[in-house]
């Protein structure tokens, strides 16, 4: 199927990822979008407040909760392809308030599914992640390595997708299921890695706190995850499957650190708080995706790849998040879990 001409809801279209993917299906492929954000009282479309004027007037905002099955049906109507996103992803907050991550990642993704078959949409992506697979038992990651959760947020994760793909097996509902690695770019938020680097070393600090730097990572520019939905919603095989985006490409954070601030022509000095770091048998040690699926069945592939498009998409990101009116967004100087 080809989305052109489709009316599409996209859950979690406020946040990091859901605006970009809002802003790409308006600017690049003329879609019709219904962008459901979360209620707030400040009327507040979070990240879609900075999109351009045009594509905010060509949007169908729609306030509500992932969590209330009544307003996830009524923002469903008479959408043809929902883009589900909305979730909880901080990893150290779920092992403050794990009920949370159940509620909306579990439970919201049972609204999204339910609504869906009750409404005969055409097809639902739904959001993965690749902290599914906890630390690789083998690499590259396939989509059928064993789910591990390794904390509470990825084992709501496991369950959305395991509800999900209930759903395909159940009623045939259309769910095509993409499964991320390593998100990064402008607007992601302070709790995850590249932004807590980028965020101290462009508000001057010399000594920057980190978590753990041996682990590896696939990470992929935002631009490529956007890419990815797009190439998932559109594969009709993709329907009843789990589909990686990921690079191929591994990196630790320590080096990924260091790259970002010899892009930023800083000599700084990496520092270990441990209040950044996970509990032993929760870090994730190794992530690395493979992306023949992806490749094969989506005939998606990244456009930023390896070491040259981790430093190039790396470049955009600082770019970004050296902007005066960007960076007084974040407080660098505070651990954000």
């Amino acid at each position: 199927m080809k989305l052109q001409g489709k009316k599409i809801l996209v859950t979690g279209a406020d946040g990091f990822i859901g605006s970009h993917l809002t802003e790409y299906l308006v600017r690049e492929l003329g879609a019709d979008v219904r962008a459901f954000v979360y209620y707030n009282s400040f009327n507040s479309w979070g990240w879609l407040d900075e999109a351009e004027e045009q594509v905010k007037r060509s949007l169908d905002v729609f306030a509500g909760d992932i969590r209330d099955p009544h307003g996830v049906r009524t923002a469903m109507q008479g959408c043809d392809v929902v883009m589900h996103l909305a979730a909880l992803i901080a990893i150290p907050y779920s092992y403050h308030s794990p009920d949370t991550y159940v509620d909306t990642n579990v439970k919201g993704t049972l609204n999204v599914v339910q609504a869906a078959r009750e409404l005969g949409v055409e097809r639902v992506v739904h959001t993965s992640t690749s902290e599914v697979y906890g630390t690789a038992r083998f690499v590259p990651i396939t989509e059928e390595h064993p789910l591990q959760g390794q904390s509470p947020y990825s084992a709501s994760k496991i369950g959305a997708d395991q509800m999900a793909q209930s759903f395909f097996a159940s009623f045939a509902t259309p769910v095509a299921t993409i499964r991320p690695f390593n998100t990064y770019g402008p607007r992601q938020s302070a709790r995850a890695v590249i932004p807590t680097i980028i965020t101290q070393i462009a508000s001057g600090a010399d000594r920057i706190k980190l978590g753990a730097v041996h682990p590896t990572r696939d990470f992929n520019y935002v631009r490529d995850t956007v890419r990815g939905f797009v190439a998932v919603a559109e594969c009709d095989a993709a329907v009843g499957q789990v589909v990686n985006v990921g690079s191929n490409y591994e990196v630790s954070v320590g080096d990924t650190a260091r790259l970002i601030a010899e892009i930023m022509g800083r000599d700084v000095e990496f520092t270990c708080d441990e209040q950044r770091m996970r509990p032993a048998g929760s870090e994730v040690e190794r992530l690395w995706a493979d992306n023949t699926r992806a490749r094969e069945l989506a005939g998606w592939s990244p456009e930023y790849p390896g070491m040259e498009g981790l430093r190039r998409g790396l470049a955009e990101t600082v770019e970004w998040f050296s902007q005066r009116d960007n960076l007084r967004r974040y407080k660098a100087g505070l651990y954000n879990i």
